[in-house]
């Protein structure tokens, strides 16, 4: 009982130290290098080393119990911080997925999706004019590489607003509906109210793939909320916004990796598990073949709104 305790401990101490206090400590030490040197001495190390020297030779860091509470301070102080930036990362997530139907989302949504069909227009028109070569040992229609290589480089361009055309005011929240979307299309189901009910018989292994996309997306969050705090360091001391910059670079690209993944992973569930679930909750039998029929999709919608 007491090793199982202790691992525990280590685990949790190991957890708190790399989640919380490593990253608010870090941002705590930028902060006071900022403060100490401001904008006008931002790179001068003499003057930073002349305020630790006083620093340390203050009498009252002499004494045992001044320095604990000194690094008692610091854990504490570290800690909150990191607690602000999950605090600011789930509101940041939440944002993301947002729904958007306040006048300045509605705003946006409608200008994401001027450009959407713009760029939807301009790939129509490359596929239309794209001129055939020839045919290939298969029948298939053979066009230039060049020809085709625009027609990427369009389609990619498209894609970097929605996958289909915008209907929220950011691409993380297009990214969950065009999942949405062709879930309904390929079985006739509600992805909203099929979810929380698939969640329950998938597998440990999709459980925890699913899981770690999520964690992924949300630590993501996070490092635009440290990017946040680095931008307001910025206002006193401007080496600052270079790490406010990084941040925000890295978290917006490993955000929409994470929910890409994500998507991709919920669809794949619904593909695999769907069926699965229509025979536990009684709509088909085991040993009805095929994959899930789009009446049966209509049918779970129906059982799990429950009439609403």
């Amino acid at each position: 009982m007491n090793s199982l305790l202790a691992t525990l401990g280590g685990k949790l101490t190991e957890r708190w130290l790399n989640l919380l206090v490593l990253p608010g400590a870090l941002f705590l030490a930028a902060t006071a290098v900022g403060t100490t040197l401001g904008h006008r001495h931002w790179h001068d190390v003499d003057r930073l080393r002349t305020t630790l020297d006083d620093l340390a030779i203050r009498p009252a860091l002499d004494r045992t119990g001044t320095a604990a509470l000194l690094v008692a301070l610091v854990l504490l102080t570290a800690t909150a911080a990191s607690l602000a930036a999950q605090f600011l990362g789930s509101a940041i997530e939440r944002c993301r997925l947002r729904f958007g139907r306040d006048p300045l989302s509605r705003a946006r949504t409608a200008h994401r999706a001027r450009q959407w069909r713009e760029r939807h227009a301009k790939l129509d028109e490359a596929i239309g004019h794209a001129h055939q070569t020839g045919t290939g040992p298969d029948g298939a229609v053979v066009v230039r590489n060049s020809t085709l290589a625009r027609i990427q480089a369009l389609t990619e361009a498209r894609d970097r607003i929605a996958l289909r055309e915008p209907t929220r005011p950011t691409w993380y929240g297009d990214r969950m509906q065009a999942t949405a979307d062709r879930v309904e299309a390929a079985y006739g189901v509600d992805l909203a109210v099929l979810w929380p009910r698939l969640w329950l018989i998938l597998p440990e292994p999709a459980v925890r793939q699913l899981q770690s996309a999520h964690d992924s997306f949300s630590a993501a969050a996070r490092l635009t909320a440290w990017a946040v705090g680095y931008a307001l360091l910025a206002c006193w001391w401007w080496p600052a916004a270079l790490a406010a910059v990084g941040c925000a670079a890295v978290a917006r690209s490993r955000a929409r990796t994470a929910l890409d993944a994500l998507a991709g992973l919920i669809e794949a569930a619904v593909d695999v598990h769907g069926r699965e679930l229509a025979t536990r909750v009684g709509l088909i039998s085991p040993e009805t073949p095929g994959r899930l029929a789009h009446d049966t999709g209509d049918g779970m919608s129906a059982v799990f709104r429950k009439a609403e």
